[in-house]
């Protein structure tokens, strides 16, 4: 039974990863435009680098291969893209003020599950 459960957990987290990287090409002009509106240098190719991070990493957690590699890969992705792309804190708009937040919450919850899986895997 647990050996089920995680299986499908492994194939939900991934193919979340999986599509959320595919979404970085296929969207590429357009986020790359949201990326500039947020500062973002290099914002073309730092949306093609965050979408390989997230296809490299999904794809090592729902195939279980070179797992700590593609878990540190999800957490690089993570740590600064919440606080760059979501800083809710410096919206007045209550209503962008509330996305940036809602995605920033799930961001932080989505990199805790990275770093509980992270400590599972190196014990």
């Amino acid at each position: 039974m647990a050996t089920t459960v995680l299986y499908i957990g492994r194939v939900l987290f991934g193919v979340y990863f999986i599509f959320s990287g595919y979404n970085h090409f296929a969207q590429l002009g357009m986020m790359s435009g949201y990326a500039k509106s947020k500062g973002v240098p290099l914002a073309k190719a730092s949306v093609a680098a965050t979408g390989a991070l997230l296809v490299l990493g999904g794809l090592s957690v729902l195939l279980n291969q070179f797992v700590v590699f593609g878990l540190v890969a999800l957490a690089v992705f993570l740590i600064p893209v919440t606080f760059m792309m979501h800083s809710f804190w410096k919206l007045q708009d209550p209503m962008a003020r509330m996305g940036d937040m809602v995605n920033f919450s799930k961001n932080l919850a989505l990199l805790g599950a990275v770093l509980l899986l992270l400590a599972q895997v190196l014990s």
